[in-house]
């Protein structure tokens, strides 16, 4: 070929390739996402006559509600973990809030694959990922971030996040032309006692999301104006349930029922699902870990076989599933574990922590009126059984049905008309922690130590490093307070394990005084366990429950271990709550609770104030009591 005809031959190739680029972006559609932060499905067209939202309204009226959208994370961090990589956070030992995890490399985020298939990515702005960013991931994250900044002609992914609703803008100042519902007329939950601060703090919560909307109608106004509502699929959503206490933080139906509205213009027709109709409803079991998968749907992309989560639009809609799920990790400073499912009309818990009481002292929840003053009446004998509920030790297990009890306070695990909906949820709570390798399991400070040049995800998957059924099937005989579970606790208090050696002591400290005399032999052995978690246990256990010379002995266990100066955070964290749960019994270690450090030659980002918290309340309360 001469080289005049080898040139001509190579611009028309570049000419092909560059229209073929063109019609498939002309193909695809710009996707919007507009989230609230804080708020569950407290909408006017969610029904809520008390809420004034035109222009959630307005969208609604031309879109598909979903009906049962669940968070997976009753609170920001681990829920927004769950949207951005498309895996239980559970699973990658993202979910306690907050933590740093690495994010395996058999894994990416969403905005990575949607930049490899030709879109502009920004996000406007928050992040708030409990793992670590793999490289490049947004285009732009920033408070300038907009579709605007594109390329002519290529299709967007855009976020924007209104932060307007948060938990800290129900307790702060407002500007009077903005309170515009009547606490009088607020609906007070039926945990919750009726006073006027509770119904003040309601009152500003809606307050909040009309002003939340009027956000949401620039947004849709900026994309009218730029002649894009036809080209462009919107989705608006809340990023967990309101900021009252016992719904965000709290997997409930109330802490994880969020609104979802999907706009699906005429043009992008084929890609909606069958249910969708224009100013319709879905009933559909759909959550955030649905989507990541159902973004990549929607530009043709089969969703990889690593997301846990289903697509419910686009070329590769799974179809309906049969259950939606939720987890509850640490709060900031203070240790839980639980998960939840639901089937769209049962809601499932089992506490895998039933020792500690709902409400535990979370020191930025605390700021919040409405909490302090439900404490305050709960310790002058003020309350009801069903508000009293908060301030308690949980249950194994709860069950509660959304048709009778929409404010989950009536537990019916023990109804024996109930127990074949509480088996078929529990199972299906299991399979999900069994399938995708649930490592919550992992006391913490194991979760980094054992992923030490890795990953928690990929030490979740590797049978030889965590052997999860004797793990799940030990903290499932801890927490169930079965006494004929007990004797085989102490035996496994000996296990090869050290997550099943830390699980069987938290199962003798479950039982308090019962656990310590069958087992105290042992426990006095575990304080030299090669674990500090399993030794920290042993430690409560015997100072919590046993003899002066057992509670000294504890006590010296528990305030070496409360140093993040000599020990990790989490291991720093877990003694400082085993001191504060001790109350009276830690009143001689008090000059040396005052002598501990609170920051250490290690950084744990986003965590610095977590060991303050706890050294502070801790301290607060002995001194209350002397």
């Amino acid at each position: 070929m001469n080289p005049i005809a080898r040139i001509s031959a190579c611009l028309t190739l570049l000419l092909v390739t560059a229209f073929a680029k063109h019609v498939s972006a002309a193909d695809l559609p710009n996707i919007l996402w507009i989230t609230s932060e804080d708020n569950g499905p407290e909408l006017g067209c969610y029904g809520d006559d008390y809420a004034i939202t035109p222009h959630i309204d307005g969208l609604a009226e031309k879109s598909s509600r979903y009906l049962h959208f669940w968070s997976n994370a009753p609170v920001c961090a681990p829920a927004r973990t769950t949207i951005i990589t498309g895996v239980y956070p559970p699973a990658t030992g993202a979910e306690h809030m907050r933590s740093n995890v690495p994010l395996s490399p058999k894994l990416k985020m969403y905005p990575q694959i949607l930049r490899e298939a030709g879109y502009y990515c920004t996000n406007n702005s928050k992040e708030d990922y409990n793992q670590i960013k793999p490289g490049q991931v947004w285009d732009e994250s920033s408070r300038k971030a907009h579709w605007k900044n594109r390329k002519d002609g290529q299709p967007f992914f855009a976020i924007f996040n209104h932060t307007i609703s948060h938990e800290s803008q129900i307790r702060n100042k407002i500007d009077p032309k903005n309170t515009i519902h009547d606490p009088a007329k607020a609906r007070v939950r039926a945990y919750h006692p009726d006073t006027p601060e509770v119904r003040k703090d309601w009152a500003q919560y809606y307050d909040r999301l009309t002003m939340m909307d009027d956000l949401v109608g620039e947004n849709l106004k900026e994309l009218e104006d730029a002649g894009l509502a036809e080209d462009t699929i919107i989705f608006y959503y809340g990023d967990h349930g309101s900021g009252m206490p016992r719904s965000k933080r709290w997997p409930y139906n109330s802490g994880l029922h969020v609104p979802l509205i999907v706009h699906i213009p005429e043009k992008f027709s084929h890609l909606r699902p069958k249910e969708y109709s224009a100013g319709g409803t879905s009933d559909r079991l759909t959550a955030f870990i649905d989507l990541a998968p159902t973004l990549l749907s929607l530009i043709g992309q089969k969703p990889p076989e690593w997301m846990q989560g289903h697509a419910f639009a686009g070329r590769f809609d799974a179809g309906p599933q049969p259950f939606i799920y939720g987890f509850r990790g640490r709060m900031d400073e203070r240790y839980d574990l639980l998960r939840s499912v639901t089937d769209g009309r049962y809601v499932y818990l089992r506490q895998y922590m039933p020792h500690k009481i709902y409400g535990q002292y979370i020191q930025y929840m605390f700021q919040t009126p409405t909490t302090r003053v439900w404490k305050e009446m709960f310790d002058a004998g003020q309350l009801n059984e069903a508000q009293s509920k908060f301030w308690q030790r949980k249950p194994p297990e709860e069950l509660y049905d959304l048709h009778s009890d929409p404010d989950e306070v009536n537990n019916l695990a023990k109804s024996p008309e109930h127990q074949a909906v509480l088996k078929k949820l529990r199972k299906a709570q299991r399979d999900l922690a069994v399938k995708t390798r649930d490592v919550g399991f992992l006391p913490e400070d194991d979760l980094h130590s054992l992923a030490e040049g890795s990953t928690p995800y990929d030490v979740g998957h590797d049978p030889s490093k965590y052997d999860l059924e004797t793990v799940l099937t030990t903290a499932e005989d801890a927490s169930s307070l079965s006494a004929d579970k007990t004797e085989s606790l102490v035996r496994r208090l000996s296990d090869r394990n050290r997550a099943v050696r830390y699980w069987a002591a938290l199962g003798l400290l479950m039982r308090g005084e019962a656990g310590l005399k069958a087992g105290h032999a042992q426990l006095v052995v575990a304080l030299k366990d090669e674990s500090p978690s399993v030794r920290v246990i042993a430690a409560q256990v015997l100072a919590q429950f046993g003899s002066d010379a057992d509670n000294a002995k504890g006590l010296d266990v528990l305030l070496k271990h409360a140093s993040v100066e000599s020990n990790t955070i989490y291991v720093a964290m877990l003694a400082l709550n085993a001191l504060d749960e001790l109350d009276g019994r830690a009143a001689s270690a008090i000059d040396q609770i005052k002598a501990l450090p609170t920051k250490s030659e290690t950084r744990y980002p986003r965590m610095d104030a977590y060991i303050p918290n706890l050294k502070t309340k801790t301290l607060d309360d002995l001194q209350a009591a002397k």
